[in-house]
This record gives C-alpha cells, sequence and structure tokens, in this order.
C-alpha cells in the first residue's frame, strides 16, 4: 500500500484501493466500549420523545461530541444522571438549535459560549451579597438533544426536557439557542402549573407572527405559547420592542389578543423601575407562575453584537441587567437566554452578558427569600447592642 510509481503505472483494482481494506478492517473492530457507552448514555440522558424514529437517540445528550464541550456553566457539576435530578435548586440546560433562524445563524454555539465565559470570575457578588454556588444547588444538565433539521421534533425534546425539570420542581435555566424555543419552554412548563402563567419577554422584536417560510420559526414563539390555554396572552408583556425589525402582523396579533407592549420609548418616559413595577402587575394578574424570556437582542448592539437580528436603540447593558433584577424579585418559574450568536460577537461580550443577566436573576431570586438559602436581607442585619442583649437572655 505504499505507493510509488510502479503502482500509478499498473492495472487498478478494487482490491488495491485503501477505502477497500478499510470496509473489511471495519468487520474487525469490535465495538465493545462504544456499545458500553451507547448503553449507558441511553440510560443517563433518558428516552427521547415519541416522535424521535430513532430510538438510539436520548432526550439529553449525552455523546461526547455534543456542542457543549465546552465545561458547564459557572463551574456547576454536571450531572450526567439523569434520574438523580430532585433535590437540586437550578438546573443549567442547553438547547443547540437555530433552525428557526430566518436569516443570520450561528445560535446553535450560544450554549457553548455562555458556559465557556462564564467562568470569567466567581459566584461571588459584593452589590447583591451573595456566593452563587453557596446559596443555591445548581447543576449543569447538558443539553437537549436537538433535531437540527427538524424544527418541530426539537420542539417535541425541548417540552419534554422541561417538563422533567419543572415536574421535579428543579428551576430551569435555558441557554439557546434561537427565540423559537421559547414555544416549547412554556409547552413543557405549562401541564405542571396549576393555574396561568405569566411572561415577561425582553426583546426588539414581538415575536407574535404566526409563521415564517411556513414554519413556527424564531419570530412565532409566543404566538403559539399564548394558544396554551393556561398561558394566555393577557398576562404576556414584551419590553423593548420598537425598531425596522419588527413585525406589522405581530403587532396586530398583539392587539388583537390583549398583550402588553412596552417600547424604549416607554422606557426612557417612565423609568425602568415604574416601568417594570407595571409589566410585574400585567404578568402577575392571577397567575401563578411567571417565566422569564431575555432575548439578547434586547440590548443594543454596542453592547451585545453576537446575535442574529440586531437593532440599534435598545437597553444599555446597565438598564437591561437593572430590569431583569426588578423582574425576579416576585419569583420566577424559570427562564431562557436565547439570541446569543457567537459568529458575530466581539470578545465574548455579548456571551458575558448573557451570562452575567442569568447569575444577577438567580441572585436576585436568593435574595428576595424565592428560591435556595437567602441570606440576611439588607438593612435586617443585626446590631452589636441587640447580638449582646441576645446572648444575656435565657435560651438566647
Amino acid at each position: 500500500m505504499g505507493g510509488g510509481k510502479d503502482d500509478r503505472e499498473r492495472e487498478l483494482r478494487r482490491e488495491d484501493l485503501r477505502g477497500t481494506w478499510a470496509m473489511e478492517r471495519e468487520a474487525q473492530l469490535s465495538g465493545v466500549k462504544a456499545a458500553e457507552r451507547a448503553a449507558l448514555q441511553k440510560l443517563y440522558g433518558l428516552e427521547a420523545a415519541a416522535s424521535i424514529r430513532d430510538r438510539s437517540l436520548t432526550l439529553f445528550n449525552r455523546t461526547r461530541w455534543g456542542l457543549a464541550n465546552g465545561g458547564t456553566f459557572a463551574a456547576a457539576d454536571f450531572l450526567e444522571d439523569m434520574r438523580q435530578l430532585g433535590e437540586q435548586d437550578v438546573a443549567i440546560l442547553g438547547v443547540p438549535l437555530d433552525a428557526g433562524t430566518t436569516y443570520r445563524s450561528g445560535t446553535r454555539f450560544g450554549p457553548q459560549a455562555l458556559r465557556r465565559i462564564s467562568t470569567l470570575g466567581g459566584n461571588y457578588n459584593a452589590e447583591r451579597g451573595v456566593v452563587l454556588n453557596e446559596a443555591l444547588a445548581i447543576v449543569d444538565v447538558g443539553d437537549v438533544q436537538v433535531i437540527p433539521a427538524n424544527l418541530e421534533k426539537s420542539f417535541d425534546q425541548i417540552a419534554d426536557a422541561i417538563a422533567y425539570l419543572t415536574e421535579r420542581a428543579v428551576f430551569p435555566v435555558v441557554l439557546g439557542g434561537d427565540h423559537s424555543i421559547g414555544y416549547p419552554d412554556i409547552r413543557g412548563m405549562a401541564p405542571y402549573i396549576d393555574g396561568k402563567i405569566g411572561i415577561i419577554h425582553f426583546d426588539r422584536h414581538s415575536d407574535l407572527s404566526e409563521s415564517a417560510y411556513d414554519e413556527r420559526m424564531h419570530g412565532s414563539p409566543f404566538f403559539h405559547a399564548t394558544n396554551i390555554p393556561n398561558a394566555p396572552a393577557s398576562n404576556l408583556v414584551q419590553i423593548g420592542i420598537g425598531g425596522w425589525t419588527g413585525s406589522k402582523p405581530g403587532m396586530r396579533v398583539a392587539r388583537e389578543r390583549g398583550a402588553t407592549i412596552i417600547t424604549i420609548d416607554d422606557i426612557d418616559r417612565f423609568g425602568p423601575e415604574r416601568i417594570m413595577e407595571f409589566a410585574l402587575e400585567v404578568a402577575w394578574r392571577g397567575a401563578k407562575a411567571v417565566w422569564l424570556s431575555f432575548d439578547i437582542d434586547s440590548v443594543d448592539p454596542a453592547f451585545a453584537p453576537g446575535t442574529g437580528t440586531p437593532e440599534p436603540g435598545g437597553l444599555t447593558a446597565r438598564e437591561a441587567l437593572r430590569m431583569l433584577r426588578l423582574a425576579a424579585r416576585e419569583g420566577l418559574a424559570g427562564m431562557e437566554v436565547v439570541e446569543v450568536a457567537p459568529p458575530y460577537d466581539v470578545a465574548d461580550i455579548t456571551a458575558l452578558l448573557g451570562g452575567r443577566a442569568i447569575m444577577d436573576v438567580l441572585a436576585t431570586l436568593v435574595e428576595s427569600g424565592k428560591l435556595g438559602r437567602s441570606p440576611i436581607a439588607r438593612g435586617d442585619e443585626p446590631r452589636a447592642d441587640d447580638v449582646k442583649q441576645s446572648e444575656e437572655q435565657p435560651g438566647g
């Protein structure tokens, strides 16, 4: 098989080909370790959604070749065996899907980028007074096994994965992925909420169109989510809408269904605090739970260039983080960060902002006593003379 002048001059036969040798060699390879690994993947990753014909695929991707091989979010422990989920406070879940993108793809690499840059820094924030990995039991459960060429099967997988987390009362943090995943995220959670679900949605686009290119794309998650009986549009509040990439049909749907749209002009006029007070009132009106959907393109591309549909004039990074913390004060059922597209990012600043949004929201939930083990509330720290007095009391 060495090759040379003599080989080039003589008659070429099929059995002389390296490819023919490779086919024969394949039959001699046992594949025992691969089979053992596949069996464990099936056990740890759980059964795929009913619509998946290839039953070797799992619900949670446990292969070594997934897109999430960039470590875990904020160095959280990786939970390989999904049968062990249930005692934790928070589960980080990647959804590397961009099949719902209508123009610039790349968000399938969003979970990887969010995880990778999240290790810049630590778990402590002086302003929040929280050490996240002490206040919360956080695990990274890897990625949903999406089907890149099939949106509807991917939706089934995502909905089943969110249902698995919600049923076990573990707070889901979803790393997108394009915004089409907003629909199956709500769909998976809805059966486990005994009452209405409110949605607080940060975006420059309303995402209320029924379809694009004859499919449920990233501009349509909340058209379909608000068709779910206990996720009515009357409890949907959309923040940051505006610019030249919006949908006229989506605005009509918002009007007809009674959704609430808050533009950047509204935020400038009334201020972030007053806007969020109003948004919380709308989302929580008669609701049992609220879902937080943060599209990174709600932020001005000066601060978040790495996204598929950037629109100038959005929120500053400081405004976005402030408003997200305000959104979390009353508690949340889960959250998603979507439309981080690393191919268009600069120095990872978009992914970094998305990760910090997650950490700020989790810290606020801890700080307000809505999740995990809350520290002493600011302003309620015991004074030195109070401590002395308590020590002097019997049984103090």
